[in-house]
This record gives C-alpha cells, sequence and structure tokens, in this order.
C-alpha cells in the first residue's frame, strides 16, 4: 500500500511539476511583453517630443532666415542710396575744385589787368603869389597816357568775365566770342574759348559744351586750359551718358598732364567711372 501511494506521489509530481514550470515561464514571457510594449510607448512619446521640437525649431529658423533677407535687403538699399549721395557729394566736389581754380586763374588775371594807378603829383606853389604852379616837363612826362580809341582787349575780356560772374549767360558768350574774334592771337583767347564752353556746361547745355571744349583743344593746344578743358570735356560727356569718350578724356588729362591739378580730380572721375553699378 505504501509502495502504491509513493508511486502516485511520484506520478501527480511529474505532471503537476513542469506544468507549473511552464507557467511561470508563460507569466515571466507575459511581463517582458508589457515591458517592451511600455517602452515602445514612451518612444513613440519621445518621437513625437522630438518631432514637435524639429517642427518649432524648423519654424524659427525660416523665421529668422524671413528677418535676416529683410535685413540685407534693407542693408543693400542703404548702401545703394549712401553709395548715390557720395557719387553726387563727390561730383559737387570736382566742380567747387575746377571752380575753385578758375576763379584763382581769374583774379590773377585780374590783379595783372588793374592799371597801377599813376603817381601822385605834388603841385609848386609860388612863395610870392601863393599860387600853383604849371608842373614841370618832367611830371606830364610821368601822367599816362589816354586809352586809344576803341575798346582794349582786357576790357572787353573783362565785360565777358562779369557777364559770366553775374549769370549773364547769353551775354558772356557773345561777348567772349567776340573777344576771339576780334584779338584771336591775344594771351587770354584760349581762356575766352574755354569759358564759351563753361557757360554752356553751366546752363545745362553739354552738346554745345562738348563742342566749345573740343574746339579749345583742337585750336589751342599749348594753351594754360587745356587740362581743364579735358577734363571739363569728360564731365560733359559723362553728363551725356557717353562714358566711353568721358573715360577717354578723363585718361587724357591724367596720362598728357599728370602734374596739373586737374589729373587728380580727373583720376577720381576715372575710379567713379570704373566703379561697379549697385
Amino acid at each position: 500500500m505504501r509502495r502504491v501511494l509513493a508511486l502516485g506521489v511520484v506520478l501527480l509530481w511529474s505532471v503537476v511539476g513542469p506544468a507549473s514550470a511552464a507557467d511561470r515561464e508563460h507569466e515571466q514571457v507575459i511581463a517582458d511583453i508589457r515591458m517592451l510594449e511600455a517602452q515602445v510607448l514612451q518612444n513613440q512619446r519621445m518621437l513625437t517630443a522630438l518631432h514637435d521640437a524639429i517642427e518649432a525649431l524648423t519654424a524659427t529658423l525660416a523665421s529668422h532666415g524671413d528677418e535676416m533677407r529683410r535685413a540685407f535687403a534693407d542693408q543693400q538699399l542703404a548702401m545703394g542710396s549712401i553709395a548715390t549721395g557720395v557719387r553726387v557729394v563727390r561730383e559737387k566736389i570736382d566742380e567747387s575744385n575746377v571752380r575753385v581754380a578758375s576763379l584763382s586763374q581769374e583774379v590773377e588775371a585780374l590783379r595783372l589787368a588793374i592799371p597801377p594807378s599813376p603817381p601822385a603829383m605834388t603841385s609848386l606853389v609860388d612863395p610870392d603869389t601863393g599860387l600853383p604852379l604849371d608842373p614841370p616837363p618832367a611830371a606830364l612826362a610821368a601822367a599816362p597816357a589816354p586809352l586809344p580809341a576803341g575798346v582794349s582787349p582786357q576790357r572787353m575780356y573783362d565785360t565777358a568775365w562779369a557777364d559770366y560772374t553775374n549769370g549773364q549767360w547769353s551775354l558772356a558768350i557773345q561777348g567772349f566770342e567776340a573777344y576771339i574774334q576780334t584779338f584771336p592771337r591775344s594771351e587770354l583767347t584760349d581762356d575766352a574759348a574755354f569759358y564759351v564752353g563753361q557757360t554752356h556746361f553751366a546752363e545745362g547745355r553739354f552738346p554745345e559744351a562738348v563742342e566749345a571744349f573740343e574746339a579749345v583743344l583742337g585750336d589751342y593746344p599749348a594753351g594754360d586750359v587745356v587740362p581743364e578743358a579735358w577734363y571739363k570735356l569728360g564731365l560733359a560727356l559723362d553728363r551725356l551718358g557717353e562714358t566711353d569718350r568721358a573715360r577717354e578724356a578723363f585718361e587724357g588729362v591724367v596720362s598728357e598732364h599728370p602734374e596739373s591739378n586737374m589729373a587728380a580730380l580727373a583720376q577720381q572721375a576715372l575710379d567713379r567711372l570704373d566703379r561697379p553699378a549697385r
């Protein structure tokens, strides 16, 4: 009997033991699956948060990119305006320098043209009568001779110059052209021809100014106004939009008259023409 019971216990253990081990293994598998599910859910949440962060960063970068593009465009516009203002100021300075140089030459010409005042004559008095005596022959010889009939070259030039400085452009041109015709070999003839061009330039008649300055260069190649005529010819051509011819004129000043005051101004004009447009 005891042997039967022992055998039954052994058989029961052989059946129940493996079943319990299988249940534990099944439970472990279920626990592992649940753990994996929790990890997958956590990874999904992390991916969702990462995706949202990437979208927010992309939107921020796009906004900053638009702001940077707008700021760059505004900066380019401001730089273009500044460059235009600098170019206008430089042209004004160039014209002012030319004007100052011209006025210096003209003031010197006027100073030389003013006749010296006659020496003061001391009247001789008769000690007996107190009446003035006639001047001696030497005093009469020292007195200036009267001007000849007609108009002198200097007087005609000064009249035209006065019209020019007063803005009487038409009268100035007439006066300078009359001077050229009347005194073609005078020392101031090339100056008169130059100021014909200057007057046209001042009035904005740039084609006429170009023709006048070219006449100065052709008719008076050895004149002292040639460098300035070359420079003003370049300015007039530039105003007409003939950039290549204007560049040739400025280069003519720099190469042919490097020591003149106009050479530096011509080089500045060349630098401005060679500067790329914004």
